[in-house]
């Protein structure tokens, strides 16, 4: 017996209406909303530091808003790179998440064999925070203000050295970005293993100049070790409020570390999208704004969208950075 003209129409539109449903709530359509489990968020650093620290923060509250454990993994190794892979080569279901910083974006740009393509490989969910670097000299050094720093350092090309914690790394690439967008601004790169050594030679005056994140080097300046001359955000901040932008002497310069999160990439956009509204939401809790401006960082929630033309945007600017200052890691 043949099925009727009828039937035939209405279990052809109840399929279409199935499909069409299955489109819109993969979660649901796989037979359990998302999140139905515990999420691993990877931090690519040892514990203890910014990544680490603020993944924590803010998995604590996602965790509570999405009813699910979020479970913190330190995988560190190859400066970011070792744990941040495992996360692109993860499956892409969203229970698999980095945090990152901006360090990935100038690793891509120094480093000729990067295991993942910061752009490709991974799904930006959202930025969390930015942060300004200090730039600092020791007391004996003749300057206070940026003016008078970029003054003392074009009056006397090739006198004045400074410090990084190696070659290649973020504070090389700020550093070396400033004497782009400041002509004549001739300072000798003098690279660490590390940044403690790099502070300890600038405050002995074996170098005279660094820029480092403000909780690693505020407390130097504090106790009278160290001398701040500015900071590298475009505005002045409220990490650091008493000092000058280095952009009052060298129009738009700016440098910021940043720290977000990304998914491997091709993890539905529903899913991105739902965990962006989550970190936002947390983001917005005054007790983790404070926790964040005391760890030198402000709050900046953005959509997926904006926070991926920040990454592509710094991994090309830094490329090109690099290339015309044969710039390589060690």
């Amino acid at each position: 017996m043949k099925p009727t003209t009828s039937l035939v129409r209405r279990t052809v539109a109840a399929s279409a209406c199935m499909l069409a449903f299955g489109m819109a709530f993969p979660a649901l359509a796989s037979g359990a909303p998302y999140p139905s489990k515990a999420i691993t968020l990877v931090v690519p650093y040892p514990p203890g530091g910014s990544n680490d620290v603020f993944a924590r923060l803010v998995a604590k509250e996602m965790g509570e808003m999405l009813k699910q454990a979020i479970i913190v993994e330190n995988r560190p190794g190859a400066s970011g790179n070792t744990g941040t892979a495992s996360v692109a080569k993860a499956p892409a279901d969203g229970y698999t998440i980095v945090a990152v910083s901006s360090s990935m974006t100038t690793n891509a740009a120094v480093q000729p064999k990067m295991p993942f393509d910061p752009v490709k490989s991974l799904a930006p969910i959202a930025m969390l925070a930015k942060g300004p670097m200090v730039v600092a000299v020791n007391n004996e050094f003749p300057a206070s203000t940026p003016e008078e720093l970029i003054k003392a350092v074009k009056a006397n090309p090739g006198k004045f050295n400074y410090a990084t914690s190696g070659t290649g790394s973020v504070n090389h690439i700020a550093t070396e970005y400033l004497r782009a967008m400041a002509p004549g601004f001739d300072i000798t790169h003098i690279p660490y293993k590390g940044q403690g050594l790099a502070v300890t030679d600038v405050v002995g005056n074996q170098v005279q100049m660094l820029m480092s994140s403000g909780p690693s080097i505020l407390p130097m300046i504090r106790n009278g070790k160290l001398k701040a001359v500015g900071i590298t955000s475009l505005k002045p901040s409220p990490i650091a409020p008493d000092l000058k932008p280095m952009a009052s002497a060298v129009p738009g310069f700016e440098f910021e570390l940043w720290w977000g999160l990304l998914a491997p990439a091709g993890t539905p956009a529903d899913i991105v999208n739902q965990l962006n509204a989550t970190v936002n939401k947390a983001l917005a809790k005054p007790a983790l704004k404070d926790h964040f401006l005391r760890e030198g960082a402000l709050v900046t929630p953005m959509a997926p969208a904006q926070f991926g033309e920040v990454i592509s945007s710094d991994v090309a600017r830094w490329k090109q950075l690099a290339k015309t200052n044969n710039i390589v890691a060690d």
